[in-house]
């Protein structure tokens, strides 16, 4: 089984889970914008639009609107995730745009999601987990997402995927993917239940899958 667990959602609210009443709550809808997390908005501001009129010129042909080549948010993602190269974030972004067309991103609807919900390969557990990040998780017995779907597409959006019990079989495949993820591969931890138990959720918290 795989535990995905996203960014924190802290530059948003402040944390959900209260230490002295451990009073639960869903996080509500909140717009994380990575420019939270940027030092220098000015010079970040001049590569955001640098990065856009490239993408003008170079791939007028990309779609625009939300996620889409003049999408400043999504720029701004993905030059940091390329450590402000504007030449290496518009390599990875005009992939990740065009992936995103292929695989049809922008017609997935509410019933699609809960189509694919009810063949059990994934589901978005109710509680945060213990540094107030979402989790995802994924049976891998039923579907084992590509690891370069995180790399490529969703840049920094992870915090930790976990790979809970994971067959011994399942190391010799991991260790010949683990160079293509680069830095990406820190993320990914094989751990025990028992590790789940204690270093990520709470008693009231822990999914059902991982009870005793």
């Amino acid at each position: 089984m795989m535990i995905h667990t996203c960014v924190a959602l802290r530059p948003c609210r402040p944390p959900l889970i209260s230490s002295s009443k451990s009073t639960l709550q869903r996080p509500p809808n909140c717009k994380f914008s990575v420019r939270n997390c940027i030092r220098d908005p000015n010079n970040s501001q001049k590569l955001v639009m640098e990065v856009k009129e490239k993408l003008e010129k170079e791939y007028y042909d990309l779609p625009i609107g939300e996620n889409g080549r003049d999408d400043e948010d999504m720029i701004l993602w993905y030059l940091k995730d390329r450590r402000f190269s504007v030449e290496e974030a518009i390599a990875k972004l005009t992939k990740a745009i065009k992936w995103r067309q292929e695989f049809g991103v922008a017609d997935l609807s509410e019933d699609t999601v809960k189509s694919t919900a009810k063949t059990g390969k994934a589901y978005v557990h109710d509680f945060l987990d213990v540094n107030d990040r979402p989790v995802l998780i994924v049976v891998a017995s039923k579907h084992l997402p590509d690891f370069d779907v995180f790399y490529y597409y969703y840049p920094k959006r992870l915090g930790d995927v976990l790979f809970v019990e994971a067959p011994f079989v399942f190391q010799p495949i991991w260790q010949l993917t683990k160079p293509l993820l680069k830095s990406y591969a820190s993320m990914v931890k094989f751990c025990s239940t028992e590790t789940v138990r204690k270093e990520y959720f709470t008693e009231e918290t822990l999914p059902i899958s991982f009870r005793d």
